[in-house]
C-alpha cells in the first residue's frame, strides 16, 4: 500500500500512511455470512432447479452489492499524510483524489461515537483556507492522535514556510 514516491514533491516526506479502519468491513462481512447461509440453506430446500438458480444469482448479486464493493472500496480507499499536504486517495473502477496543502489548513477537528470510540476510530474534519471545501475522512483509525499530528505538521510547515524554506511545489 505504500504511496508512490515518485509522487512526492522534493522534501516532502510520508509522515502517516492509512486506510479507512477495519470498523468499515464490519457489515460487509455481517452480509457475506448472512446472505451466504441463506442461500446456502434456501438451494439446498428449493426442489426445482430453475427455482435454486434464482435463489442463487440473487444471493450472488447480493453479495457483489452488499460484501464485494464495500470490501473493494475499502481497500483501494488510501489516506496519506506528508510534512507538506494531506492526500486521499478512493476509488474502485474511477479514481478519485483530494489533496490539501498543510499550508491551507484553518481548523482540524475530529468526532466520533460510543461506537467509534469502541473500536479506536472516528472522522477527521480538515478545514481549508481555500475557496474548496475541507476534506472530511471517514474511519480514520487512532482519530485523536491523527488529529494531532496534522495540527502538528501544519504548524512545522508554517514555521518552515515562515523561515523561507522551500514550498511543496518549489523545486530545489
Amino acid at each position: 500500500m505504500a504511496y508512490p514516491q515518485k509522487l512526492l514533491s522534493d522534501g516532502e516526506t510520508v509522515v502517516h500512511e492509512m486506510r479507512p479502519h477495519w470498523r468499515a468491513l464490519v457489515f460487509p462481512a455481517f452480509w457475506l455470512i448472512v446472505i451466504a447461509g441463506a442461500a446456502s440453506y434456501l438451494a439446498a430446500k428449493v426442489d426445482n432447479s430453475g427455482l435454486r438458480w434464482i435463489v442463487l444469482g440473487l444471493a450472488l448479486v447480493l453479495l457483489i452489492w452488499l460484501a464485494v464493493i464495500p470490501f473493494m472500496t475499502w481497500i483501494s480507499s488510501q489516506y496519506v499524510i506528508t510534512n507538506r499536504r494531506i492526500i486521499t486517495r478512493s476509488g474502485i473502477l474511477a479514481r478519485r483524489g483530494r489533496d490539501m496543502p498543510l499550508s491551507k489548513v484553518n481548523d482540524v477537528s475530529f468526532t466520533y461515537g460510543v461506537i467509534d470510540r469502541l473500536f479506536g476510530c472516528g472522522t477527521i474534519d480538515v478545514q481549508s483556507a481555500g475557496e474548496n471545501q475541507g476534506i472530511v475522512i471517514a474511519n480514520v483509525p487512532h482519530v485523536e492522535d491523527i488529529q494531532r499530528e496534522i495540527a502538528r505538521l501544519h504548524e512545522e510547515d508554517d514555521a518552515r514556510r515562515r523561515r523561507g524554506g522551500p514550498s511543496a511545489g518549489d523545486v530545489q
